[in-house]
């Protein structure tokens, strides 16, 4: 059973370009729409478990900028 403390600590830490996508669905379910909006729909393939959010971005073509912008978004969520 999970209590609130812990819900609070899980959503409310930081996600890096490092972090694994399944990871940050984990901890931000809400990020996926925002993923979705940049092209990002690799949410339920089988590389989400280990691949960072970085390493998609670069795979569907995503500059370091749009990157970065969408990390600022997911780690806005609370």
């Amino acid at each position: 059973m999970t209590d609130n403390k812990t819900k609070e600590k899980t959503t409310n830490e930081i996600i890096t370009k490092d972090t694994a996508i399944a990871e940050i669905i984990e901890k931000k379910p809400e990020a996926a729409q925002i993923m979705f909006e940049y092209g990002l729909h690799c949410i339920g393939c089988r590389v989400a478990a280990w691949e960072s959010l970085e390493e998609g971005c670069k795979v569907h073509g995503l500059d370091e900028n749009k990157v970065d912008e969408m990390l600022k978004k997911i780690n806005e969520l609370e």
